[in-house]
């Protein structure tokens, strides 16, 4: 009976391990990804080719079939299954390189040292330079590379020199010292990320070169043959950790990046130059591997010296003329051609125990307990008692959780999660947290790796990027309602989940120019509604960006901050709109800073004017200039014919003079706009000061008295104390003080 049991088990993992390939003590494999949907006549021949890891987009820069000085080069942008997302003619000069930034921006390096960055759907978005000194020398080859610090390029020039950015969104570039005896390009160059620092490792001959920012110094990596021959060709690891180096005798050298440790030498008895060159690795990977790619062969090479050649496919249309292309991914390697596209990569350990032939693994035994138990077979009885009486079924539950993690075939995911659900059946206290999550992130991955969204992600490359990468990329190429229903079906909170794409959507709609203000606007409205987090102000700035300023002033009305609308119109020029809307708002600072900028702005009499319109904005002013700028205020109060507040304003003015005869022209002054304001008390009073101020100073002038500034009935009591009888009754009768005072 056991016999019978290890032959039907044999069978059915037969059909799973039949793309299995054996690799030391490893196995490797190739998924299927995709049939492509683009159709491409001629192949990816004389094409420039740049597919973004990660699942990421394909560009296609082709050359015109008949070679004309009318024809141009065509660069289109597809999805990872083939769709076609946008094409259009190149204009601009010779492109030398394309390459993806880590926003799925495409970046295209011309001969001249331009680099002209585009978004997925073909829109430009700026460019720079790599110095003014390469305009002359030109580009003869360039990288776009990623590390730490972004995305950054690397270029060549016909000099010789190797000039580099480590970051293309914070520019700074860095011209590397000069090589001895290089002439033209290297034969081969990598860019090295190590210790947040980045190095050009290059060759010539058989020599090899590390440039860093001070000096170029020669390195030998250990092991290497002295009979291997020049270095024509090499590759870094997806993580840089690792270097492989081919020689035109056909050697293959791999060790660790920093050239302390050899792990691979051997002869692929292959002397022409590879097309490329890839490490095919990942985290925890047992057996990690360097592949090669000729015209119809690939050759992955191990650890171990084992090796495995396979043929490529061709497209039976043109099998002469079509080519493959390779992306390396952080736990395999993705081979494109003109037809399909499939994964390269080393079988995961857990996939091993469970689908290897007569595996007794607790993960391979519950899973045929479970195939057994769903045909009412009591072989599945067997199957459970032999793992209980192992101790093992907890293992054996998340074994087959990890193993449909890494499985890219539905039907196969299902039939280990449902193993896995029939496993912790019968278990009391097992924790269901890790199944759960492991079943949403893979309804998550089968959404995005459908073919008309085109995102091949394995489940480690999901791990690794995290959820709200994802759900950027999917905002990138506009996938909004993917998006909201991973965020709602992730349970990811508003502010960064639906909200935020709802944010992407409406700064996206803005754009569409085929639209009416009317109609954006009130569909902007109806989806995002008062959706919390979404600023209808960002939008509105957008809309502003894309020279929509009315359907911006619309997106305003929307927004419920006066605090965010205020500051946008006045960057729109809309003073008189964004006075109204904080003096609608009650908020005085805000009020405040329009009137400032109207200020700055406008002439001084239409500043005026407008204030005029605005009682509560002219009052806070009144208010601000009290404190500030007293000259404005004698202007403001001038402009509105204010005869009275004018006189007060005089008389305030006149006792901050020094000497008599200033205060005595103010006095004067404050006079003239009483009478104006036909204010007969107030002229009067003012009138007996100023007679008042001239006698204190006559008698300051006579006797020394100090009564200079003093008040009537203070000025007659120092008179009195100091025995001036007469000059105290003179005031007496002069102001006429009544007889009780």
């Amino acid at each position: 009976m056991g016999r019978d049991r290890f032959r039907v088990q044999a069978l059915r993992m037969a059909f799973v391990t039949a793309s299995w390939n054996p690799l030391g003590e490893a196995f490797y494999r190739k998924l299927e990804l995709y049939e492509m949907s683009w159709s491409i006549r001629d192949g990816l021949r004389d094409s420039l080719v740049a597919a973004a890891p990660y699942g990421g987009p394909i560009a296609l820069l082709r050359e015109p079939l008949r070679h004309s000085p009318s024809s141009r080069p065509q660069l289109e942008i597809y999805s990872a299954s083939g769709i076609a997302i946008t094409s259009f003619p190149w204009k601009s000069g010779p492109v030398v390189h394309l390459g993806w930034s880590v926003s799925d921006e495409l970046l295209c390096v011309q001969e001249d040292g331009s680099v002209l960055i585009y978004d997925l759907f073909g829109s430009f978005k700026r460019h720079f330079s790599m110095g003014q000194e390469v305009v002359q020398s030109q580009v003869l080859e360039a990288k776009v590379f990623h590390s730490p610090y972004g995305t950054g390029i690397a270029i060549v020039t016909g000099s010789s020199r190797f000039t580099l950015a480590t970051n293309i969104e914070d520019l700074k570039l860095r011209r590397l010292p000069e090589v001895p005896g290089l002439q033209g390009k290297p034969a081969s160059w990598v860019v090295l990320t190590q210790d947040r620092q980045t190095k050009v490792l290059l060759s010539i001959g058989p020599e090899l070169y590390i440039l860093d920012n001070t000096s170029c110094t020669a390195v030998c990596p250990p092991g290497l043959s002295p009979h291997a021959g020049s270095i024509v060709h090499m590759s870094v690891s997806f993580s840089y950790k690792y270097l492989s180096l081919f020689t035109d005798s056909g050697h293959l050298w791999a060790g660790l990046s920093n050239l302390q440790e050899k792990l691979i030498e051997f002869d692929t008895k292959k002397t022409d130059r590879p097309k490329q060159m890839l490490w095919c690795r990942r985290p925890k990977s047992q057996q990690p591997s360097v592949v090669l790619m000729w015209e119809r062969l690939l050759l992955v090479v191990g650890e171990c010296n084992d090796t495995i050649h396979s043929t490529l496919t061709q497209n039976p249309i043109f099998p002469v003329v079509d080519v493959s292309f390779l992306v390396g991914e952080l736990d395999g390697v993705r081979i494109i051609n003109s037809t399909n596209q499939e994964l390269l990569q080393e079988v995961p350990l857990v996939c091993q125990d469970i689908f290897k032939i007569a595996s007794m693994a607790p993960g391979a035994l519950l899973l045929e307990a479970h195939r057994e138990y769903e045909k009412s077979s009591q072989k599945a009885d067997e199957y459970l008692r032999e793992i209980k009486e192992q101790n093992v079924l907890e293992k054996a539950v998340q074994q087959c959780v990890e193993a449909a993690a890494h499985e890219y075939d539905p039907a196969t995911q299902k039939s280990l999660m449902r193993a896995a659900s029939f496993g912790k059946c019968f278990l009391t206290d097992f924790c269901s947290d890790h199944f759960v999550s492991t079943c949403r992130e893979l309804r998550v991955l089968n959404a995005v790796r459908e073919s008309s969204v085109g995102m091949p992600l394995t489940h480690t490359q999901f791990k690794q990027m995290t959820l709200q990468v994802l759900i950027d990329r999917l905002l990138f190429r506009q996938f909004y309602p993917l998006a909201i229903e991973i965020c709602r079906y992730l349970k990811i909170p508003d502010y960064q989940g639906v909200n935020r794409v709802l944010k992407h959507w409406a700064s996206c709609k803005v754009q569409q120019k085929e639209l009416s203000d009317d109609a954006i606007a009130r569909a902007v409205c109806v989806k995002v509604g008062e959706s919390p987090g979404v600023s209808y102000s960002h939008i509105a700035a957008k809309a502003y960006e894309c020279g929509r300023t009315e359907l911006a002033i619309k997106l305003l009305d929307f927004e419920p901050r006066s605090g965010e609308q205020v500051p946008l119109l006045l960057k729109m020029k809309r003073s008189h709109l964004a006075l109204n809307k904080a003096v609608e708002s009650g908020d005085t600072d805000l009020v405040y800073m329009v009137v400032t900028h109207l200020k700055n702005e406008m002439n001084r009499g239409d500043f005026f004017m407008t204030l005029r319109n605005q009682p509560v904005a002219l009052s806070l002013y009144r208010q601000f200039c009290k404190l500030q700028e007293q000259e404005t205020l004698k202007d403001l109060y001038n402009q509105d014919d204010n005869h009275q507040e004018l006189a007060n304003y005089y008389v305030t003015v006149s006792y901050r003079e020094k000497r008599l005869e200033s205060r005595l022209s103010q006095l004067q002054n404050a006079v003239d706009e009483y009478n104006k304001a036909k204010n007969d008390f107030a002229a009067k009073a003012t009138e007996e000061e100023m007679r008042l101020l001239r006698f204190q100073r006559k008698l300051d002038d006579e006797k020394g008295a100090g009564l200079l500034g003093l008040s009537l009935q203070v000025t007659m009591e120092t008179l009195l104390s100091l025995g001036l009888h007469k000059q105290a009754e003179q005031l007496y009768r002069d102001f006429k003080v009544p007889d009780k005072r």
